[in-house]
């Protein structure tokens, strides 16, 4: 085995002692605790503890936590702001699912730092500038992270690599370990899609809309997996990825009043594009864009994050005053917490302007 060279082997600890370097003196310049942190700022304040976001926020941090490190670690390989990192980290490992097989760990370090800024970004942009709420991040997470991802897969095309396409291939205990990480997505799901919403009915409809969707993406995986497998046969590509496109899909919209038939229609739909797009689309990327998606991330996140923003604009422009009363969402859903469901004010949606108190 050929000895990697000296100076290739000390760019990857360079840069993270760089990186570590530099974080921790932008922490010591800019960061400090917030009102819920510092002790001064909170007994001031004379909150009794149970007023701390910590205790609403905690459990769902922890689900999102394992989702992102347990869940997308094993199938691709609260403070206010640490929840949007995770959000942040789901859609860098999303990136690497595309880019797997054609980069080495500095590269990879690149890209999550590059990703990064760019997802700031562009949520800003969304929440911010353009006044959008996606809850579940079918637009700035999945959306984002799986084009970032392909936009970076056709930059690295290798032709060479069609030399190695049987290392792509799985075995017993790699489908093992996928689906460990498949089980753990589907279970904690809804906390990702809940985790940044309101606390009450908008939170409470998100885990349902979001269960409702999964499952319905599920029993379509398992119908068309078959059914296109020409032997009868599951594919357990399909069954990894695509049963989870329904909790993709329904990420704009599942703090809206989707409705539980609009919930299991969503995840039915993500399920059967997603298993199609496994089987058909994916040879067409590659044959005829060179786009070389080692983990299929356009049909788990692409495709269905694509419909989840279409869905979150057809039901918020659906919206009426029977439908919400005086629960229309119209302010950000936490304190420094950006919007994630798409405003429904002003006459072009309801005839009438909403304010915060309905």
């Amino acid at each position: 085995m050929a000895r990697i060279p000296r100076h290739r082997r000390l760019v990857l600890p360079l840069l993270c002692l760089l990186f570590q370097g530099a974080t921790s003196l932008l922490f010591a310049i800019f960061v400090r605790y917030n009102h819920e942190t510092d002790a001064a700022l909170w007994h001031w304040g004379n909150h009794s503890n149970v007023d701390n976001e910590f205790y609403f926020r905690y459990p769902s941090f922890q689900d999102v936590h394992v989702m992102v490190f347990v869940g997308f670690g094993f199938l691709m390989v609260f403070l206010q702001r640490l929840i949007n990192a995770d959000f942040c980290a789901g859609a860098v490992l999303i990136s690497f699912g595309a880019v797997l097989g054609k980069t080495g760990p500095a590269q990879l370090l690149l890209m999550a730092l590059l990703e990064a800024v760019l997802f700031s970004v562009n949520e800003f942009i969304l929440l911010s500038l353009l006044g959008v709420r996606d809850a579940g991040g079918s637009m700035t997470i999945h959306t984002f992270g799986a084009y970032f991802g392909l936009f970076l897969s056709r930059v690295l095309y290798r032709s060479q690599l069609e030399k190695s396409r049987h290392r792509q291939t799985s075995v017993y205990n790699s489908d093992l370990f996928a689906m460990i990480g498949t089980i753990f997505l589907w279970v904690f799901w809804p906390s990702f899609n809940s985790a940044p919403t309101a606390l009450g009915d908008g939170q409470h409809r998100t885990v349902v809309n979001t269960y409702y969707s999964l499952t319905a993406s599920t029993l379509s995986t398992f119908a068309l997996s078959a059914l296109v497998s020409g032997d009868g046969r599951l594919d357990m590509v399909h069954i990894q990825n695509a049963a989870l496109a329904g909790g993709v899909v329904v990420g704009t919209a599942s703090e809206m009043m989707l409705t539980p038939f609009g919930a299991l229609a969503a995840g039915f739909l993500a399920g059967t594009v997603s298993t199609l797009g496994y089987k058909f689309f994916t040879p067409i990327l590659e044959s005829r864009f060179k786009l070389q998606d080692t983990c299929g991330v356009h049909n788990l996140h692409g495709m269905p994050g694509l419909l989840g923003a279409i869905l979150g604009v057809l039901v918020a422009a659906l919206a009426t005053h029977e439908a919400y009363g005086d629960g229309a969402p119209a302010e950000a859903s936490l304190p420094g917490l950006p919007s994630r469901l798409p405003m429904l004010r002003g006459p072009g949606l309801l005839g009438g302007t909403w304010g915060a108190g309905g």
